[in-house]
């Protein structure tokens, strides 16, 4: 059978009445689509002699709404791909990892459903990967130690979240609260220990900081002994809305965005992203965004393969500096500016996040319109709203442009 592109430009009125749901979980108003979105649904044609028009999907299909159960597998909340139920409707865990040259490569991190990027003292970046899908891995790491912000993160998730150390003067409340699951190695200001979920690996010529994982049969042990609860809370809310099968959020009116870099291209900034200047690198043969970093391709130790994403997003976010050790602080609640980054396309919009600790950020077009995500793989970058300015994109090298994002916070 032949097969033919269809591209349908949304009309925002009839998309008022669609819902996302999860199973067994309270309905979530889906807000109106974009009327720029363009999606790229792909229908069987019938041979040119008894070829007839093909029938228009419905607006319904164009974005994934109630999640039901198909021969043992459901619609990921964190990837909008299939994936086993049981996985799919588990709470994740999302892992400190150190992102420095001393700690390279990470073992793992392919596998993870979402990786947040934030900076940390010492002008970088740490990551907190969230993984749903982990069972088959033997460690993730190496894993470091938390700081809040990435915490209130991970509470967005319903993540069960998993470090090595912490900075005690801003961490120790927050961690030891007793509706907070945290699966921590035992050092100071750790109330509840589970040190059954880590080890160190050897790593010759690596610093011992560097040798601590999280070892995930520990970790099935650790979460039982804790009583932690696997399913999430009844009133979970997905952090994306994500486009169904076989559409492709398109965004033929919005700027092509092919080259991507969080902190500018010399990295000669202190915002967090100039000391190892990563960017990412949009192919359109696979749609996806591959990540380069210190000069090079970013590994997973796991299997040797460039980490890879089908979305990007920028979450520009007030940041302070706390003490005389360059302790950070950021933003994480309100709302602010960001930029989505999917399908060769960038979205420039605003997060919100104004209805407590266990709900994520969402993300809205300049209409108020969620914006609607690929399905499969996200990373956020943490933007410090002062260093705004670093951000640059564009179709190569030679075009790239600084988004006309205020250096001012427009939230909390």
């Amino acid at each position: 059978m032949l097969r033919k592109t269809i591209k349908l430009l949304m009309i925002t009125s009839l998309c008022g009445a669609l819902c996302l749901a999860g199973c067994g979980k309270k309905e979530e108003p889906v807000p109106e689509l974009p009327e720029q979105l363009e999606v790229l649904p792909e229908v069987e044609e019938e041979p040119e002699e008894t070829a007839s028009e093909p029938e228009e999907p419905t607006t319904s299909s164009l974005v994934i709404e109630e999640r039901t159960v198909v021969n043992g597998e459901i619609q990921s909340y964190l990837t909008g791909e299939w994936t086993s139920e049981e996985i799919a409707t588990r709470r994740p865990i999302a892992v400190m990892i150190p992102n420095n040259r001393p700690a390279m490569p990470q073992y793992g991190l392919s596998k993870a459903a979402i990786i947040y990027e934030a900076p940390v003292e010492g002008r970088i970046t740490r990551l907190m990967a969230v993984f749903e899908d982990f069972d088959d891995l033997e460690r993730i790491g190496p894993i470091r130690s938390s700081r809040d912000y990435f915490v209130y993160v991970a509470m967005g998730y319903e993540a069960i979240y998993c470090n090595w150390g912490l900075a005690k003067p801003y961490v120790e409340e927050l961690i030891n609260r007793p509706n907070y699951y945290n699966v921590s190695a035992a050092v100071d200001g750790i109330h509840n220990p589970a040190d059954e979920a880590f080890a160190r690996v050897s790593r010759p010529g690596y610093a011992t900081e560097f040798t601590g994982y999280l070892m995930i049969d520990g970790l099935f042990k650790a979460v039982e002994r804790l009583g932690y609860d696997w399913n999430y809370d009844e009133n979970y809310v997905p952090p994306f809305l994500f486009a169904a099968d076989d559409v492709v959020a398109d965004y033929p009116d919005k700027d092509t965005a092919f080259i991507i870099y969080p902190g500018g291209k010399t990295g000669n900034n202190s915002g967090g992203y100039g000391a190892y200047n990563p960017y990412f690198e949009y192919h359109e043969d696979d749609r996806l965004y591959y990540r380069y970093q210190d000069g090079g391709k970013q590994i997973d130790e796991y299997n040797n393969e460039q980490l890879t994403v089908s979305n990007v997003v920028f979450q520009y976010c007030h940041g302070e500096k706390r003490d005389a050790k360059d302790y950070l602080a950021f933003g994480v609640h309100g709302e602010g500016d960001a930029l989505v980054f999917t399908n060769g396309k960038v979205i420039q919009g605003t997060w919100e996040r104004y209805d407590g600790d266990f709900t994520p950020a969402k993300f809205y077009d300049e209409e108020g319109n969620e914006i609607v995500f690929n399905q499969g793989k996200t990373w956020v970058c943490n933007i410090w709203q002062e260093y705004g300015e670093c951000v640059q994109y564009g179709e190569d090298d030679e075009s790239l442009v600084t988004p006309d994002i205020p250096s001012v916070p427009s939230g909390e």
